[in-house]
C-alpha cells in the first residue's frame, strides 16, 4: 500500500509505501510542543519507506537534540515527519497521511502525560526497553 499526504499548503508531498512499523501516541513535552497538541499521534516507519515526492526544496530541519530532526515545510511551517537516527525509524505524523487507518497500540513517555486517557492501550513510562526506555508500563 502506498500513503500519500502532504504539509498543510501542498507544496510538500511525501509518501510512505508499506505499512509503519509501529504506531501510537507520544506524550513527552518536545511532541507537545513541536504539535501544538497535549499528545501526538505516530507512525514509525522504516527510512527507506518515506520519501518526498515533489517539494524537496521546501523542506527545512529543525534539531534539538541528536534523537529527532524534526522537518516541515518552509513556505507553509507544516509538520512533515521527524526522524530519528538512533531508533532507524521516520515518525510520518499520522494526519499528514490521510489515508492511513491509524491503529495505536502503545503510549510512550506517558509519564508527562497533561490528557489522560483511558483507551486500554499500554502506557509506557518512557519508551519500550529496546528503543533505550525502561520499558516501565504505568497504570491507566
Amino acid at each position: 500500500m502506498t500513503y500519500v499526504g502532504s504539509c498543510f499548503c501542498g507544496a510538500v508531498q511525501l509518501e510512505a509505501v508499506g505499512e509503519p512499523e509501529a504506531m501510537g501516541y507520544c506524550h513527552c513535552r518536545s511532541c507537545r510542543s513541536w504539535s501544538g497538541g497535549p499528545v501526538n499521534a505516530f507512525s514509525l516507519w522504516k527510512p527507506d519507506a518515506v520519501r518526498v515526492t515533489s517539494g524537496s526544496d521546501e523542506v527545512a530541519t529543525y534539531q534539538k537534540t541528536a534523537f529527532s530532526q524534526r522537518r516541515y515545510c518552509a513556505k507553509c511551517g507544516g509538520h512533515l515527519m521527524t526522524d530519528h537516527p538512533t531508533l532507524g525509524l521516520v515518525d510520518v505524523f499520522a494526519a499528514t497521511l490521510p489515508t492511513l487507518a491509524f491503529a495505536p497500540g502503545v503510549h510512550v513517555n506517558y509519564a508527562e502525560t497533561v490528557l489522560p486517557m483511558r483507551d486500554g492501550l499500554p502506557k509506557l513510562k518512557d519508551f519500550p526497553a529496546e528503543f533505550g526506555g525502561s520499558g516501565e508500563a504505568m497504570a491507566e
